[in-house]
């Protein structure tokens, strides 16, 4: 499925936000993520989150080894609550729909038992603008080695969505749906405009060792 960019919320983002560290998760300004919570302090954030400025932001640990407090990369994405459900077993289902993406400044002391930081949102002042650099993509090059990738990893794509999508919509979609290890997720969450951000898969997807990956994975 190829995901095509929302408008972005343009509202006044807050100084603070709780954070969600995960692993090779990825929000993209525009896209949407959907998350199943079902840990007791990411609940309380959620519920929290739904009282305030319903803002998450979604960043990835340094490493994956598993501690309370892992390092966090700089660089995250906050997101808006969309949509928000509850299941009879007590997890909560929620949408969140990319806004802005943040450097942190400062993680935030306090009782709660998530964490939370400080946002440098001027660190991406991109996000709140038209960034027209898509146009500037190779849209041929850039969809012959999407191709020659997903083949490679055994991913299938519905190709004649894929050829009549915007390269943003190519962008967002593969960055956040591909198999990227996370220091390759967060260069590409990095990467400042859209341009950037196609020079960064480009070079990832060439770089891919084209192993077998099972075969029957589709690109969300």
């Amino acid at each position: 499925m190829i995901v095509e960019p929302k408008p972005r919320f343009q509202k006044k983002l807050p100084e603070t936000i709780p954070v969600f560290p995960l692993a090779g998760a990825l929000l993209m300004p525009g896209a949407q993520l959907p998350l199943n919570i079902f840990e007791p302090r990411y609940l309380r954030m959620i519920d929290d989150a739904l009282a305030g400025a319903r803002t998450i932001g979604m960043i990835q640990p340094r490493t994956s080894e598993v501690r309370a407090a892992p390092t966090l990369f700089d660089v995250g994405c906050a997101g808006r609550i969309t949509s928000f459900s509850e299941t009879g077993d007590g997890r909560y289902l929620i949408t969140l729909t990319g806004v802005r993406r943040f450097r942190i400044t400062d993680e935030i002391t306090s009782d709660a038992s998530y964490r939370s930081v400080q946002a440098d949102w001027s660190a991406y002042e991109i996000d709140a603008h038209d960034d027209r650099s898509a146009a500037d993509v190779d849209r041929d090059l850039f969809l012959e080695i999407m191709r020659d990738y997903l083949d490679a990893e055994g991913l299938k794509a519905d190709w004649e969505a894929a050829e009549n999508a915007p390269v943003e919509a190519l962008i967002v979609s593969l960055a956040m749906g591909c198999p990227f290890a996370p220091s390759e997720k967060q260069a590409l969450l990095e990467a400042q405009t859209f341009a950037e951000q196609a020079e960064c898969l480009m070079a990832l997807m060439e770089m891919s060792g084209g192993e077998d990956s099972g075969g029957d994975t589709t690109l969300q």
